[in-house]
């Protein structure tokens, strides 16, 4: 039986925050500001309990927050290539905050919008109202995301949307990770995925073809430590500064042209384990792409610790469409029309072994 209870806290700058606490005493913050994870206290194989998300010490960092920690991201996560698209042969150009290119929403991302939260037996219910033109998205949008967490330590994020008028879509949770609590960085974190193929990125970060696995530092079929791969001498790595590369997650039925927007069933894609702690996070989605990124421009931002994170001090686990796939072969999979809902699943399970 599911003993989780929900209290919730007035902070600064008009934010509340909601603690999900199972029947072991785990817990979880989360923010209405951008429905954002804020910290997940767990223990290791000795009791000795720690924050496994990276994080800014008060409400101040999270009005701005460039890195994304924890945060919402809609209603594109990752990129859009020169911020344009076309859609039903109209063309948009919505917000290029990234260069040239859109990233994470745009500047009016949902990772910096106050969503109206609600808790009740099934979790706590975030909803939020996107209204067309917002970072220059066609159509009114309706989003609503179900955060719960379980006695088996799983934290399920169940998304779902609809829309007055066709528009891209692609929402995704920007957790930062790191199992040891922050006392070293990832490097002996070892990491399984289940992927046989992932997309290769030109030098600003945009997909520009799916490659095989095999033979690269990106081949985490079987598992294998993040930091030895980070030091392969691999053009790819050196592009992005580390991994920030989207694997294609094995289907479990077929994927259709034009209607593989119907979800994949709730599957585990990948395992992270810290031997050090213990800790294991297991990752299952209905999601199609998975973005594997080791933390490659946190150094110097301050943090809760006494210091400023370093490079690859956490990693992030972003299951979601593929970046750019609005301007792909497969555009219309990721188009939410009127009369359609948007559905997605993710689940993050932490045990300890």
């Amino acid at each position: 039986m599911n003993q989780t209870t929900i209290t919730s806290t007035s902070a600064d700058h008009g934010i509340t925050l909601y603690t999900l606490r199972n029947a072991h005493d785990m817990r979880i913050t989360i923010s209405d500001r951008g429905a954002t994870l804020v910290s997940w206290w767990a223990p290791d194989r000795y009791g000795r309990v720690a924050d496994i998300l990276l994080g800014y010490p008060d409400c101040e960092g999270y009005q701005d927050n460039p890195p994304y920690f924890g945060g919402l991201i809609g209603r594109w996560g990752n990129r859009i290539a020169n911020g344009r698209f076309t859609l039903d042969g109209a063309d948009y150009l919505v917000d290029r905050n990234e260069g040239s290119n859109h990233l994470h929403g745009g500047d009016s991302g949902f990772h910096l919008a106050q969503w109206q939260a609600a808790a009740g037996p099934d979790g706590l219910r975030l909803t939020l109202e996107s209204a067309e033109g917002e970072a220059g998205y066609p159509g009114n949008l309706q989003v609503s995301v179900l955060y719960n967490l379980d006695d088996e330590g799983r934290l399920s994020i169940d998304y779902s949307a609809s829309s007055d008028a066709p528009t891209p879509l692609n929402l995704t949770s920007h957790g930062y990770f790191n199992l040891n609590g922050g006392s070293a960085d990832i490097y002996d974190h070892i990491l399984a995925i289940a992927a046989d193929q992932y997309l290769q990125i030109d030098a600003q970060l945009i997909p520009v073809d799916a490659a095989s696995v095999a033979g690269s530092a990106f081949d985490f079929r079987q598992p294998a430590p993040i930091g030895p791969r980070l030091a392969w001498p691999d053009p790819q790595l050196k592009l992005a500064g580390g991994f920030d590369h989207c694997y294609c997650l094995r289907p479990q039925h077929p994927l259709v042209p034009g209607e593989s927007r119907k979800p994949q069933p709730l599957r585990e894609v990948t395992t992270v384990y810290d031997p050090g702690s213990g800790r294991q996070l297991s990752v299952a989605t209905t999601e199609n792409g998975l973005q594997f990124y080791s933390g490659n421009f946190l150094a110097g931002v301050q943090g809760r610790g006494a210091g400023a994170y370093a490079k690859h001090d956490g990693f992030c686990l972003e299951a979601q469409a593929y970046p750019n796939q609005i301007n792909g072969a497969d555009a219309e999979a990721v188009v939410l029309r009127p009369g359609q809902v948007y559905r997605q699943t993710t689940t993050y399970q932490l045990t300890v072994r």
